[in-house]
């Protein structure tokens, strides 16, 4: 079984449904509300969870409600708790969401406890890290944390995965650590400073990540699927999947855990990505965060019905 260690975010997402995102200054009558269990690290531990791998996550909510559930919600999933710390000090994490008619959002982030992670907890959770495939990363953490992870993943012998969101300048030190690297197209030209409005363009911001450091880079496209760049390697576009969007919240984490679990199991990174685009095309299709996040039989099924094999 595929063995995967998250380090990373947990929130709450409020979520508020509009007909359109309001202008600066504007207010737009909304619809319905609801309350689903998020973060962008517990999305990718639940989407890993799902598609059958042992997950562990190291983390810190507050010692509220939200936090309660937020344990609640992973421990449900099978998911290693134990290194989830509840801080006296700092409120649970909350993102407050604005969903428009087309499944397009907006996101504010209020971190709360998920800012209190340091190097310490990391080092007081060596154990999970033995035996190990893989760490998962994103940003919604202290950059120190993130590096912390990194290095102390590639102590243990695993693979590192970081998925730089929300986007930030990276030190080369972080990204020679990093053997997939997975920006959508915003994040990706924050990191280089390059447009990215043709393939062209994406293909040499992607270049440019791996002379940087990255072991591999796969930029993610939305409806267009993704784009695999390995060092030595003609770039390999891998499409999407048509289907009726409903909410894309956790499309993105969905096809990084996914993605994750296939790797882990011995997959090409081929045949991972494709994974990954189901992955994330499924979970768009459905409503909240964790909630969307689809089955391994759900991507199985899928990839019979919809998709080549892939070698």
């Amino acid at each position: 079984m595929a063995k995967i260690i998250v380090v990373g975010s947990l929130n709450m997402d409020l979520v508020a449904h509009t007909p359109r995102i309001p202008t600066p200054g504007e207010t737009v009558l909304g619809s319905d509300f609801g309350t689903f269990s998020g973060g962008k690290g517990a999305n990718q531990a639940v989407a890993a969870a799902r598609q059958g791998a042992e997950v562990a996550f190291i983390g810190r909510v507050g010692s509220d409600a939200f936090g309660q559930q937020l344990l609640a919600g992973l421990q449900a999933e099978g998911i290693d708790t134990r290194h989830i710390g509840r801080d006296e000090n700092a409120p649970s994490g909350v993102a407050l969401i604005t969903l428009d008619a087309n499944g397009q959002n907006t996101i504010l982030v209020a971190s709360g406890a998920n800012l209190l992670l340091k190097p310490a907890h990391l080092r007081a959770a060596e154990g999970v890290f033995v035996g190990a495939d893989i760490l998962l990363l994103q940003l919604e953490i202290p950059l120190e944390t993130v590096m912390a992870a990194a290095q102390q993943a590639k102590t243990h012998g695993l693979k590192v995965i970081l998925n730089p969101a929300p986007a930030q300048s990276l030190p080369e030190d972080l990204l020679s650590l990093v053997d997939v690297l997975i920006p959508n197209e915003s994040e990706t030209a924050l990191l280089t400073g390059l447009p990215v409005d043709t393939v062209a363009r994406v293909e040499a911001a992607a270049q440019k990540l791996l002379e940087h450091g990255a072991g591999c880079v796969i930029i993610t496209l939305g409806e267009r699927g993704a784009l695999l760049v390995s060092a030595g390697q003609p770039a390999a576009p891998i499409p999407s999947f048509a289907v009726k969007v409903v909410d894309t919240t956790a499309a993105g984490d969905s096809f990084v855990g996914a993605l994750a679990v296939a790797l882990a199991s011995g997959s090409s990174l081929m045949v991972a990505v494709q994974r990954g685009c189901v992955a994330g095309a499924l979970a768009a299709t459905r409503l909240g965060a964790q909630p969307s996040l689809p089955t391994k039989a759900e991507v199985d099924y899928f990839l019979l019905l919809h998709a080549p094999q892939l070698e």
